[in-house]
């Protein structure tokens, strides 16, 4: 399962910390490249510096995206993302705390493939990890995808 770069954008030291935990607990030992905000995650995806996508001439299997961001929310990032021929079919799971019927209703519109509510509970976030690292990295077979 580890060959497969996994882009976390996550904000909150405490939760990047426990999904990164929650990811070894698990043995997804993929690479997990972390942005911490929109303008981040946009740069590493279609920007041109050491760390971009352009650079290591990969795109990683998937995308975690929180929504509520600094500098350029979850919902702009999805935007972009669905908009660059690129990127377009990159599989996304929004992985917020949001309960916000209209971010849910808002993340499936502008193109989401899964919207998961991050548990509270320390146990439940770790299965709910496992779960998803389960299903997209392993048991889904995505499309071909080249930077």
């Amino acid at each position: 399962m580890n060959s497969k770069v996994i882009l976390l954008v996550e904000d909150n030291p405490d939760d990047e910390e426990l999904t990164l935990m929650a990811l070894k607990k698990n043995n997804i030992l993929n690479e997990v490249v972390v942005a911490r905000d929109g303008v981040e995650a946009i740069e590493f995806l279609f920007g041109d510096g050491p760390e971009s996508c352009s650079q290591r001439r990969v795109l990683p299997a998937i995308i975690l995206l929180d929504l509520k961001l600094p500098r350029m929310d979850g919902l702009e990032v999805l935007k972009r993302i669905r908009a660059d021929e690129r990127t377009r079919i990159l599989p996304v799971v929004v992985l917020t705390s949001s309960r916000e019927e209209g971010d849910l209703l808002e993340s499936y519109s502008l193109g989401c493939n899964s919207y998961v509510r991050k548990p509270v509970d320390f146990a439940q976030f770790v299965e709910a990890t496992r779960q998803l690292g389960l299903y997209w990295l392993l048991l889904n077979e995505g499309p071909p995808v080249k930077p």
